[in-house]
């Protein structure tokens, strides 16, 4: 997610394509298998590890095949996950890499002014003064603020997600509105 002035993070690395809906959100990355019995470690990607308690059912990998959550012990950044059908270490293994995904009318509401990544990448961005800058192509995750990347190649220009900056985000419209601030963009 992002959220406008505050420090935030998407639910995965997950990218719109121009006029398709996303029906899936990536919450985490299946890293191996813990023990013997099957458990599998899954890096979070999601600002909201208690969701994966709430949670009875995950889609893993391209093909989004259903897997039922017996148990889920967040750990850090990590999550440790005993997924149905998955009983030994060499299945678990299997898994490795493998994303998991959600379905869209499951992820958790954001408060207003608080948007998820595939709300925000193929946003056309356009200055408070009326000069197009290009489309939201990809969002970068940083320390303290998210950063989106709008155009491709020598035209990349990179906008922090901060109040100072980013003055409207409207998704059904399709359009961001920007302040550039001084030093933001390379006027030579």
């Amino acid at each position: 997610m992002t959220d406008i002035g505050d420090s935030s993070s998407s639910l995965g690395p997950l990218r719109r394509a121009t006029g398709r809906d996303v029906r899936f959100l990536v919450i985490a990355r299946i890293l191996g298998p813990v023990g013997v019995n099957g458990d599998v470690r899954a890096q979070m990607l999601t600002d909201f590890p208690e969701h994966f308690s709430q949670l009875s059912e995950v889609n893993v990998g391209d093909n989004l095949r259903p897997y039922r959550i017996v148990s889920a012990k967040p750990e850090g950044t990590t999550v440790v996950l005993k997924l149905a059908g998955v009983d030994d270490a060499e299945a678990g293994r299997a898994l490795r890499n493998h994303e998991l995904h959600i379905p869209i009318d499951q992820a958790i509401r954001l408060p207003t002014d608080q948007y998820y990544w595939h709300q925000v990448v193929g946003l056309k961005v356009r200055t408070d003064e009326g000069r197009e800058l290009g489309e939201v192509t990809d969002v970068l995750r940083t320390g303290s603020n998210d950063v989106y990347v709008v155009g491709r190649g020598s035209n990349e220009l990179l906008i922090p997600a901060i109040e100072d900056v980013i003055l409207t985000i409207d998704p059904d419209r399709g359009l961001m509105i920007v302040h550039l601030i001084p030093g933001l963009v390379d006027e030579a």
